[in-house]
């Protein structure tokens, strides 16, 4: 789920483009920390901004920080909130990219790049989802904050933009379900296995998972000595999903172990 090198180059620049700021590039960053000397805002500023188009992210992050801490009733410590939370997102530090752009929506909510704080954020949280066989919080962390950011800003860019990653969210939470519950089956658990399938069904219906938690119902209701309610899932796997491996042989459990019963 985590995005390429290239595609989090393409979206660094749009997104600083959103702030009619200069792009930056991601990058790794090296060398001492920044040395923290008084400065003027706008040279403090520019100095944060050469670090982050070179690629020094993290120190690019220090320097904005720096600016607001030295200037923080200057027009650019509220630029500089944002920059820093960019930057952090960068260098894939997260946490302190989601902070600071929490901290900045705190303190300035109806500012025009609120909907870009709450993408950041957003962001931030659906590049950290890992494999489904892994614990699922920060995946539904992501989801929540991609919803906001829908529900916030609808006919923004952002939104399309979260509408898509939402669905691929959706599926990677229906994953998880369908791997817990195949576990279950394989221990013998069929009414634990039957609950995670069924959730598959009733909250990840649009899912590519879909069809297998249907196949799987039907197994479990077989298992549970509920014949009916296996036919009727193998009834729905054949109106909905025709002509599959899953309907093929739901259709065979179905034949071998209800012939002749009727769906509940």
């Amino acid at each position: 789920m985590v995005t390429s090198a290239s595609s989090r180059i393409a979206r660094a620049a749009l997104l600083a483009a959103t702030l009619a700021l200069v792009p930056a590039c991601a990058g790794k960053t090296e060398g001492k920390d920044v040395a923290y000397v008084a400065r003027d805002v706008e040279s403090l500023y520019s100095e944060a901004q050469r670090r982050l188009d070179r690629g020094n992210t993290l120190q690019a992050a220090a320097l904005f920080d720096e600016v607001e801490r030295q200037h923080p009733y200057s027009p650019w410590a509220r630029r500089a909130q944002l920059m820093s939370a960019f930057s952090y997102y960068i260098a894939r530090d997260y946490n302190k990219a989601i902070q600071n752009a929490q901290r900045f929506l705190s303190i300035h909510p109806g500012n025009k790049d609120a909907p870009y704080a709450y993408y950041l954020i957003a962001l931030s949280y659906y590049e950290q989802i890992s494999d489904v066989n892994r614990d699922q919080k920060i995946t539904e962390q992501a989801q929540t904050a991609l919803r906001e950011v829908n529900r916030r800003f609808p006919q923004t860019e952002y939104a399309a933009d979260a509408r898509l990653k939402l669905d691929l969210v959706a599926d990677h939470l229906a994953g998880k379900e369908m791997e817990i519950g195949r576990h279950y089956e394989r221990m013998g658990m069929w009414l634990a296995a039957d609950m995670r399938f069924r959730n598959v069904v009733e909250k990840f219906d649009t899912t590519s998972h879909t069809p297998e938690a249907l196949f799987r119902l039907t197994e479990t209701s077989l298992a549970l000595g509920i014949p009916q309610e296996a036919v009727k899932y193998a009834a729905v796997l054949g109106a909905n999903y025709p002509g599959t491996e899953w309907y093929e042989k739901a259709f065979k459990l179905v034949e071998k172990h209800a012939a002749g019963v009727t769906a509940s």
